[in-house]
């Protein structure tokens, strides 16, 4: 059983920014992919920021150049730094980890791991 533990999301205003964390205890990172997702209401869950298992990251188009996506393999730490977020980027943010996955990929159903969501709340 893997269990992803997700920081607090938060509350920020539009050109603020927030950081998340995952923590995957037991899991070996460098040997998933792991990648962050968010769905907002009424939309389907989308891919935000992934990393392969060769170091490659992906991200949307949305978020390219104000997210960025690491992890510490040894910590076991997934995090997603977002600045000059938007209203728009606001939605319930999911880690996830998928060990059968070996490139990036925003296929939702590569990744076999969730972690329970966490909220981000932009204004304007």
């Amino acid at each position: 059983q893997v269990t992803l533990v997700e920081s607090a999301g938060g509350s920020v205003q539009a050109g603020g920014s927030l950081r998340l964390s995952c923590v995957v205890p037991g899991f070996t990172m460098n040997r998933a992919c792991m990648g962050w997702f968010r769905q907002s209401p009424g939309k389907e869950r989308e891919g935000v920021a992934v990393i392969g298992r060769d170091g490659v990251t992906m991200y949307a188009d949305s978020v390219k150049g104000r997210f960025t996506i690491s992890q510490d393999n040894a910590e076991r730490i997934l995090s997603l730094q977002m600045n000059s977020l938007k209203p728009e980027d606001t939605a319930i943010y999911y880690c996830a980890a998928g060990p059968l996955c070996w490139r990036a990929t925003f296929f939702a159903a590569a990744y076999g791991y969730w972690g329970q969501g966490t909220q981000v709340n932009v204004s304007s």
